[in-house]
């Protein structure tokens, strides 16, 4: 995943595309700030966790601005968002979450919230990055409640 990025580093100053090279180069910081503070290597899951977390910054920033009418910052953040999402793997449908969620509440027989860490760490497990823990843990809280 890593190599990815560096190689789109590259075609971006090729390409002279000034917008995509500053954001790839923002990624590849992140990424490298990342790996230092872990002092090793990311696995490609991890590499996964870091631009998720970019792009959350950037998606709760549209947020405030759109508060604050900055229409010119929010469409910035906006293709920002666009670039990174490149780099993540397909989400999982609503259909195929409900129902790996629902698996895991039968085998590890979830009734109440006590459960509900149990259920998360488990679908994690199965869903790996292909889905948002936070829509995750708000599934299970509905199911389980």
């Amino acid at each position: 995943m890593f190599d990815k990025i560096k190689a789109d580093l590259i075609t971006a100053m090729k390409d002279k595309d000034k917008f995509k090279l500053d954001v790839i180069r923002m990624l590849k910081s992140a990424v490298q700030n990342e790996t230092i503070a872990q002092k090793k290597d990311l696995t490609d899951d991890e590499v996964i966790a870091v631009i998720k977390r970019e792009v959350k910054k950037r998606n709760s920033s549209i947020e405030e601005y759109t508060k604050y009418n900055k229409m010119d910052m929010v469409d910035n953040l906006k293709k920002e968002v666009e670039i990174l999402s490149t780099y993540l793997p397909e989400e999982l449908s609503d259909e195929a979450l409900m129902k790996i969620i629902d698996e895991v509440i039968k085998e590890v027989n979830a009734t109440s919230m006590k459960e509900m860490g149990t259920v998360i760490k488990n679908v994690s497990a199965k869903v790996g990055a292909s889905a948002d823990m936070s829509k995750v843990s708000k599934i299970v809280k509905e199911k389980l409640s």
